[in-house]
């Protein structure tokens, strides 16, 4: 399929044109010792810090997916999600929140217009998380909607330039429709209901409550994604409004396996990091039986160091396979026209899953078997272990429920969620 962006009407350069992905992971990585050094102070805030917020704006990591046209470097979802593995191995819970504030660039640039793309990406400074079910309320008015509704767990909120929210849209004798309203900072409230002990862990990933009380959200300003966070492959003869505008096939904008990535890898973070501070316990302390040797020369140890390391290994390298399949699924329909299908999308979804799952066994191995010392407060491998109880309680993360959906799909019955 031809792809034939529409010319730019104005085109933001990025701050550093000549830019490349191995430029922008290695200074992911150079930050791992400082986010580190600060992990108890980012869990207490909910976030990390104003100043550490400015140095992600100045390495370009909320502009690692965005439109060239607006700015931003257009990098594929692998590098994306190799930053921000870099990110999350220094604090998985900011990796957390950093991800899903500067993943949703790839969301407006693949499905909202190029009007709201242009009004919404404006200097090329964006940054929004985006809460899809449908808590709040769409109400028309002439040239757009009011928005009301509270959402919780908006990830990635405490920096943003704009929130998006899933809300149902009502209309009389109507059945109601799912939209996803985009608004500016300013037009909503951040609720103090994050970080601390409010939560047991990924407390620095910023996923405070959001509250919007009657505000205008102009009609372009809001999409409608398909059931399933835009999982159907609808008939993408056309493409959508990122692959007319950017000629840019990744802007199909299939959502659901994409959306799984940015969960897991935080998960495959901590487990990397959980991994530096195991090898670091094993490697300074001595068995507790007799003789005394160094835990590392013990094979109870190496068993266990062993094991995690190839369970991590193993997620890692499905986590950005998932990528990878993404790429070629969009190639495939740039240069045959065949669509992404829904099963497709899902199964690449609960592929996702099982990385993540892999992971949290890793981390939970190494805490069940590095000693007593883990289970104090403050203690790192502590906090990778709660963090990663966070995202095997998270909906999305319920592969034992999701298996059935896919073979659903698979024997063309209805897979029974999303709205599919």
């Amino acid at each position: 399929m031809t792809l034939a962006p529409t010319l730019a009407r104005r085109a933001i350069p990025a701050p550093e044109p000549d830019l490349t992905p191995r430029d922008i992971i290695a200074r992911a990585t150079a930050l791992i010792p400082e986010l580190r050094a600060q992990q108890d102070e980012a869990d207490e805030r909910g976030t990390y810090s104003l100043q550490m917020h400015e140095r992600f704006v100045a390495a370009g990591f909320y502009r690692i997916t965005q439109p060239k046209m607006f700015g931003g470097y257009e990098f594929d979802l692998g590098t994306f999600y190799r930053v921000m593995l870099e990110i999350a191995r220094g604090h998985p819970g900011v990796g957390w929140c950093l991800a899903l504030a500067a993943s949703h660039a790839f969301e407006v640039a693949s499905h909202w217009s190029e009007q709201a793309q242009v009004e919404l990406f404006g200097d090329g400074h964006f940054i929004a998380p985006h809460r899809a079910p449908p808590l709040g309320i769409l109400t028309p008015v002439e040239g757009g909607y009011r928005l009301s509704g509270q959402w919780d767990y908006c990830s990635g909120i405490p920096y943003a330039t704009h929130f998006i929210g899933g809300a149902l849209i009502k209309r009389p004798g109507e059945a109601p429709v799912h939209g996803h309203a985009v608004v500016p900072k300013g037009s909503y409230q951040i609720l103090d209901d994050w970080g601390g002990d409010k939560v047991l862990g990924m407390r620095a990933s910023g996923s405070n409550s959001v509250r919007v009380e009657n505000v205008f959200v102009p009609e372009h300003h809001v999409g409608y994604l398909a059931p399933g966070l835009a999982a159907t492959p609808e008939s993408m003869e056309n493409g959508t409004p990122g692959t007319r505008l950017h000629g840019n096939p990744m802007y199909l904008g299939r959502l659901a396996g994409p959306f799984h990535v940015t969960l897991v890898m935080p998960v495959v973070g901590a487990a990397r990091a959980a991994l530096d501070e195991y090898e670091e316990i094993i490697r300074t302390r001595k068995t507790l039986s007799m003789p005394q040797i160094p835990r590392y020369e013990h094979a109870d140890f190496q068993r266990a160091f062993g094991e995690a390391l190839t369970l991590t290994d193993a997620a890692e390298a499905l986590m950005f396979k998932g990528c990878d399949m993404y790429a070629e699924y969009c190639q495939r329909w740039a240069d045959t026209g065949q669509p992404i299908l829904t099963e497709e999308n899902m199964r690449l979804w609960g592929m996702i899953q099982h990385a993540g799952r892999m992971a949290c066994e890793a981390v939970e191995l190494m805490f069940h078997t590095a000693g007593s010392a883990p289970a104090r407060k403050g203690h790192k491998l502590q906090r990778y272990f709660n963090d990663v109880a966070m995202y095997r309680g998270h909906s999305s993360a319920q592969f034992a429920n999701f298996g059935a959906g896919l073979a659903r799909l698979h024997f063309g019955l209805p897979w029974g969620m999303y709205g599919l």
